[in-house]
């Protein structure tokens, strides 16, 4: 087998591809020949050990897949060889081949490619999750979506418009804005890279009148930072504020806005939340999956990397300049 390994904490450049001895699963694990791996953030930060797990060295990044069984452990019901499979992992995905828990893994439909499978559980997975879960989205409502572009941005687009809602994506450039309007985003707004006091107050204004004045009702902030205060202001009474994630950093909210707004600041541990609720997470993957076969949602993948190149998979998240999804491919 082959794996590209992070050998010492840095950036995408100190991966090495490695040959490796086949595993060999273990009681209740099933042993995957990987076919495709999603790209996501937290790839980024594992190999510099910014993450919360911090796997020992060394380990492949990559942490959602999808492969076929190739062998089972003892004790595994319920799977057999030849069984197509998606699973999140937490890391290993970017290799070859891989032994996962088999309460883990999650047979999908004979229709989905491996690629989109390989990009469907995280995205879709933590936006149902915070539009469902922890927002009760509803219809006609308007939900904005900050760093709308991004994997679980447009994961939220979709979901957005499938629940009923009216959808504002926020992003940095027109190539994202026309991105998201391509899949179903009702207005864009495109904020700079940068925001000062005026360049705040002038994006807070704009998202009031994008929601016809009335502020927004669910905001769904996958990017943090200086954007987060701006779009707070901009809430309607009796909102929910999903924080998903910080690629633009952890940001200082005054609390008294929560107060005057009546509103919830609400945060989105996905993660978590399926370790604690195992039968709500089925239900929504069960959910999830009858969408993508009604054709409702389906992932947006812009680049696909072979294994051999998915430094440049990594490279092109840190840069923040992805568009949907990004995949790593395992094929021979």
């Amino acid at each position: 087998m082959q794996a590209l390994l992070s050998v010492a904490p840095g950036g995408p450049e100190t991966l090495e591809l490695t040959t490796m001895s086949d595993p060999e699963p273990k009681k209740n694990e099933l042993l995957i020949r990987v076919r495709a791996a999603g790209v996501n953030f937290p790839d980024t930060l594992i190999i510099q050990d910014l993450y919360q797990m911090k796997p020992p060295r060394p380990f492949a990044p990559g942490g959602e897949v999808s492969g076929e069984v190739i062998a089972t452990g003892s004790g595994v019901e319920g799977f057999q060889v030849g069984d197509r499979v998606l699973a999140l992992t937490g890391h290993g995905g970017f290799s070859t081949h891989l032994c996962i828990n088999a309460s883990s893994a999650i047979k999908f439909p004979e229709t989905m490619p491996f690629k989109d499978a390989a990009c469907f559980i995280f995205t879709y997975g933590t936006s149902y999750h915070a539009l469902k879960d922890r927002a009760a989205l509803k219809p006609g409502e308007t939900l904005l979506v900050l760093g709308a572009a991004g994997g679980v941005g447009s994961a939220a687009i979709e979901l957005g418009k499938t629940m009923g809602a009216r959808v504002i994506a926020a992003v940095s450039s027109e190539d994202k804005a026309k991105f998201c309007r391509e899949i179903g985003a009702d207005e864009t707004i495109i904020y700079p890279r940068k925001l000062d006091r005026d360049a705040q107050k002038a994006l807070s204004a704009e998202i009031k009148r994008l929601s016809g004045g009335e502020g927004v009702d669910v905001i769904y902030d996958a990017v943090g930072g200086e954007y987060a205060e701006p779009a707070l202001r901009s809430m309607a009474w009796n909102g929910r504020y999903l924080v998903v994630g910080f690629p633009a950093g952890i940001p200082n909210i005054p609390l008294n806005l929560p107060l005057l707004k009546g509103c919830q600041i609400v945060g989105v541990f996905w993660g978590a939340a399926v370790f604690r609720d195992p039968q709500g997470h089925a239900e929504n993957i069960g959910e999830l999956f009858q969408m993508y076969l009604n054709e409702k949602i389906k992932p947006r993948i812009s680049a696909s990397y072979p294994l051999d190149k998915a430094t440049e998979a990594l490279d092109l998240l840190t840069k923040r300049s992805v568009l949907g999804k990004v995949v790593v491919t395992t094929d021979d």
